[in-house]
């Protein structure tokens, strides 16, 4: 049997031209059927995430929407293994039962979409590798991928890492494919480091607002031993009426009675370790000098859960714009931000969140230079309708893009998989 034939006999397609392929084998036809032929081809799971980089001009589509179920999870072991396709949010149900979790905290796309929950497959989400609040604690996605199976673009299957912790074997590997947006290979299974989860947590709000302040706290936190696992400015909303006013509504707890900028930070443990912690951290930050507000458990894990879920920026039709540099830095970027724009600053400093509305689509080029003389990196994650996309979407020197263009080559030489998905002409 062709393979041609074997793709019509065995994978369903749709009228516009989507395949489903029910396993890896069949994914693998189906490349070395489009490598042949130099179809380019756009790989999709939920599509939670497809707002996120350049269009894609395809002829086909690769659905891994029937890739799902977990292969093996063993709590002891701290891994699970699950197919590509598998929502995470199936992955958290199963790790909840035993008292686990997936320590860099998903980000939740699904609230800037269309203001609900919808986290997406685990391959979508490692594609991406955007880690929430504890990320300069417990590193990035990558950090916690195990090991991948997967198909390049020749439709060679491919396999890399292990299922123990640690086995470093192919590690890099693991690594350059988390955050490559599908160009280099469609990933099919995959491997995730999993760790026990805390028990409680508490966070501590301090009235804040000097941008000098805001960062001396943050360098000492991020240099404390005592474990701090995430740390978050809030500053006020601009009076543009281009932004939706919700921070208020948003950040509403019985114990956070005050309006106006704060920086929150949260400690995790038994409650005897917590009592410890903001004992050491009280006399450390000097938080006597301040005044602050204390959210108990029950508060404080809907606060990062409203974090981490991006809500700030619920339904948003502006550009929503993730700059990433050296805490530094940091003030100096809020003294440009100033009252300008919608914005928070998360991972103890070095993240920022930044809405911009389609009026100041211009300042998006601004702000792209100043990030790159700062040693940082930007990427807009979603462009309003009236974006012109003369700014490419991640920011890349020279350099990095001709390492991209090797890169690409080695693992899809006729660029069939996700064309310009992140780059143009990569």
């Amino acid at each position: 049997m062709s393979i041609r034939s074997k793709i019509n006999s065995q994978i369903f397609q749709d009228s516009n031209n989507t395949y489903f392929p029910k396993n890896e084998e069949e994914v693998s036809i189906l490349i070395k059927e489009f490598y042949k032929k130099n179809l380019p081809t756009e790989i999709i799971g939920t599509n939670t995430k497809n707002f996120i980089g350049n269009k894609t001009q395809t002829s086909n589509k690769i659905s891994l929407s029937k890739l799902t179920g977990i292969i093996d999870y063993f709590p002891e072991e701290l891994y699970i293994k699950v197919k590509a396709g598998t929502l995470l949010e199936d992955v958290e149900k199963a790790l909840e039962k035993n008292n686990q979790e997936l320590a860099f905290e998903p980000i939740d796309f699904g609230f800037i979409e269309n203001g609900q929950s919808n986290k997406g497959t685990v391959a979508g989400y490692l594609s991406c590798n955007y880690a929430g609040s504890r990320r300069f604690k417990v590193g990035s996605v990558r950090d916690h991928v195990l090991g991948f199976k997967g198909v390049n673009g020749k439709g060679d299957i491919i396999k890399s890492g292990g299922t123990v912790v640690k086995n470093v074997t192919g590690y890099d590997l693991s690594k350059l494919i988390t955050g490559s947006f599908g160009t280099l290979c469609i990933l099919t299974e995959i491997t995730l480091k999993v760790l026990p989860k805390k028990k409680f947590s508490n966070t501590i709000v301090i009235d804040a607002k000097n941008n000098q302040l805001i960062y001396d706290l943050f360098n000492k936190i991020s240099g404390s031993s005592s474990e701090v696992s995430g740390a978050v400015f809030i500053p006020e909303e601009p009076k543009d009426d281009s932004y939706l006013k919700n921070r208020d509504k948003i950040f509403k707890f019985n114990d956070l009675d005050f309006k106006g900028s704060f920086l929150a930070f949260r400690v995790e443990g038994d409650k005897i370790s917590i009592n410890e912690k903001i004992k050491s951290l009280t006399e450390e930050l000097q938080l006597n000098t301040y005044k602050t507000f204390l959210l108990d458990n029950y508060q404080s894990e809907p606060f990062w859960k409203k974090i981490n879920n991006l809500e700030l920026f619920e339904k948003t039709k502006n550009n929503l714009v993730r700059i990433v540099i050296e805490p530094s830095n940091g003030s100096t970027m809020m003294k440009y931000l100033s009252n300008k724009f919608k914005y928070y600053i998360d991972w103890c400093g070095s993240l920022f969140w930044i809405e911009m509305p389609a009026k100041k689509n211009m300042k998006i080029k601004e702000i792209k230079k100043i990030t790159k003389e700062y040693g940082g990196y930007l990427t807009i994650i979603k462009a309003s309708s009236e974006y012109d996309y003369e700014e490419s979407i991640f920011t890349i020197d020279d350099v990095r893009l001709m390492i991209s263009k090797k890169i690409k080559q080695s693992f899809d030489p006729k660029r069939i998989l996700n064309p310009g998905k992140m780059y143009r002409g990569v």
